[in-house]
């Protein structure tokens, strides 16, 4: 059995592509949660990030929408 290894990059990557399709986005490491409000900020994407005690959802938002 062959397992492949995702950069917490890639995943970020994919994450943010997840919400630039107007899907929600789900990350629990603080590593990738960091690497996810970054891109977001860069991407000056409208976004809700709601922390949980599980982790962090990330959703699309309006451009008049708080976030």
């Amino acid at each position: 059995m062959t397992m492949f290894i995702m950069s917490r990059s890639q995943m970020a990557r994919e994450q943010i592509s997840r919400l630039q399709k107007g899907f929600s986005a789900y990350a629990e490491s603080e590593d990738l949660v960091r690497l996810i409000k970054r891109e977001i900020e860069i991407m000056e994407l409208p976004v809700i990030c709601e922390e949980t005690e599980i982790g962090y959802w990330f959703f699309p938002a309006s451009p008049n929408q708080k976030h």
